[in-house]
């Protein structure tokens, strides 16, 4: 719904309009980004294609959190078997080097892919606002089978009639305002 992290006061009322096809969702997503809604939000069963770029949300940083976190946990790795096998306890078996690389390359991956893996699940926790335990249900079949747009108030000029008449226009199956 709303970022976490958004200044000002949280809406305490909004127009949620409710859809049985993406198709008009899409549509009156990038319809209402048209006329201006400020901070809109949709909530759909599956993943829609083209719903983020009808909204205007920008690309997420989620990812950038996985590639450094990645590479940093397998530096990590690398680091620690280097320093257990040639500097802690260096053994030498057979005259074998005591830093073999190609030996360290499994344990360097699954340490990437742990450190990542974990971090990317909590930088998706903090994107999300998750838990998100004291936010209102706006309708009990929302993602069951419905798609819906939700139009939170924001600013002075908000203007509930303006934005239902423009959502009556996308052949939504219920349009309401909800207060939070």
């Amino acid at each position: 719904m709303r970022n976490p992290f958004a200044k000002g006061p949280a809406p305490s009322r909004g127009v949620l309009a409710l859809y049985d096809d993406p198709d008009k969702l899409l549509r009156a997503a990038a319809l209402g980004r048209e006329h201006g809604f400020a901070d809109m939000d949709a909530y759909t069963p599956y993943a829609v294609h083209g719903l983020s770029e009808a909204l205007g949300i920008k690309k997420s940083w989620v990812p950038y959190v996985t590639l450094v976190m990645g590479l940093s946990g397998a530096a990590l790795g690398l680091t620690f078997e280097i320093w257990a096998s040639a500097i802690d306890w260096p053994i030498n078996v057979g005259g074998k080097p005591l830093v073999s690389l190609p030996a360290f390359i499994p344990i360097t991956f699954e340490s990437g892919v742990l450190i990542g893996g974990t971090m990317t699940l909590a930088a998706l926790l903090i994107a999300c606002g998750l838990p998100n335990l004291g936010k209102p249900i706006l309708d009990r079949d929302l993602t069951n089978d419905r798609f819906a747009l939700w139009v939170p108030e924001i600013g002075p000029d908000w203007n509930e009639q303006r934005i239902i008449q423009v959502l009556r226009g996308t052949h939504a199956a219920d349009i309401r305002v909800v207060r939070v």
